[in-house]
């Protein structure tokens, strides 16, 4: 089983319910936890610690914005290329520099409400890229379009992760 929404019985789609997810995690873990099978023989054994590993896994993917995007996309036959397709456009790459000069005066200030502000703009825009997607995969079935925003996603998640990295006492 390769499909990791099978896995927990939910339908592959981006705009997840995370209580549902969860709920199926642990309805999962409790029929392949590893304790379980404790007293049962070594292969028995190996086989629950494989597939509790896998439910874990597969959770923790579909948990992640960026990688529940990856895993629909591959589903869909689409190589979304997040390594090596670098394209942005120009607007967001220019947003992208003001917002980092802006966290880089404000890190220098120690300006702690500028880096909150700086922060919540940031996870603002983050939380519009994942509806975006959700419409571009969910809705339209627009792959090429969905593997664009999320490499967007990406750049904002790794500069709220700097916003966070400056709020830090050194």
């Amino acid at each position: 089983m390769s499909n990791h929404f099978e896995l927990f019985g939910l339908a592959p789609k981006y705009a997840l319910d995370a209580e549902a997810l969860e709920r199926a995690w642990r309805a999962v873990q409790a029929s392949v936890h590893p304790d379980r099978y404790a007293a049962a023989g070594a292969a028995e054994r190996r086989a629950a610690l494989a597939w509790s590993a896998r439910a874990n896994e597969a959770y923790r993917m579909l948990k992640d914005p960026v990688e529940r995007a990856r895993h629909l996309l591959e589903l869909a036959g689409v190589d979304p290329r997040f390594e090596t397709d670098t394209a942005m456009p120009e607007a967001f790459l220019e947003r992208q520099l003001e917002l980092r000069e802006a966290l880089a005066e404000a890190r220098a200030a120690r300006d702690a409400a500028r880096l909150a502000q700086l922060r919540e703009e940031v996870l603002a825009a983050a939380r519009a890229r994942e509806a975006a997607i959700a419409e571009r995969i969910d809705v339209a079935r627009d792959y090429a379009g969905a593997a664009a925003l999320v490499r967007e996603l990406q750049f904002l998640r790794r500069l709220a992760q700097e916003i966070d990295d400056a709020h830090a006492p050194e």
